[in-house]
């Protein structure tokens, strides 16, 4: 299985692909750390070639979970996934994520990505996930409703997540490593599979 993970920023993407591997046991490529270098100099601006060859060499991969958000390597990753999840969540669950993620780190000062900490003197920044979850929730929510219509996810066996009880669940149905309730409105969700659909 080759498992991509997105979602507005604050959605929990992280936390749900870092979970996902610890169970399967497969790679968790997570795009930040590969894109944030020291100092918070980013690959995708100063070296977007650099970028994609990282991502493409780690989603060359047999099996892994990949999250992150950035199209840019799109490319790389969603021809090689099997399964994609979206966590999507409403827009008050989503600012409620991001806005505790942010203090958490700042009063802890934990390494994110490469010696870099969030500061609490980043929040006012248009870019900081704060902002740009805000900005950016509605345009994020119809790019990848417009993108899970192509014919490029055609492949995919896709878990739409609208509220975040439902990842246990969907985590569950990926991993075959908890009960999965029947007869929920998330099993109800879910896509048929290719055999089933044949």
């Amino acid at each position: 299985m080759r498992l991509m993970v997105v979602g507005t920023s604050g959605a929990g993407k992280s936390t749900f692909a870092s979970e996902f591997a610890k169970r399967s046991g497969c790679a968790h490529i997570e795009l930040d750390a590969i894109n944030w270098q020291p100092g918070w100099r980013d690959l995708q601006t100063h070296d977007p070639e650099e970028f994609k060859r990282r991502t493409a060499e780690a989603a060359a991969m047999e099996a892994w979970v990949c999250d992150g958000n950035y199209t840019i390597v799109r490319p790389y990753v969603l021809p090689r996934a099997t399964h994609l999840v979206w966590l999507d969540y409403s827009r008050p669950v989503i600012m409620r994520r991001v806005i505790w993620r942010s203090i958490s780190r700042a009063i802890s000062r934990r390494e994110l990505y490469n010696g870099n900490r969030e500061e609490a003197r980043q929040w006012l920044g248009k870019d900081h996930p704060i902002r740009w979850a805000w900005d950016t929730f509605h345009r994020r929510r119809a790019e990848y409703e417009a993108l899970l219509a192509t014919p490029h996810c055609a492949h995919l066996k896709v878990f739409r997540l609208g509220r975040p009880w439902e990842a246990s669940e969907a985590m569950a149905l990926l991993t075959g490593t908890g009960f999965a309730k029947t007869g929920t409105r998330f099993a109800k969700r879910q896509p048929k599979s290719p055999e089933s659909s044949a």
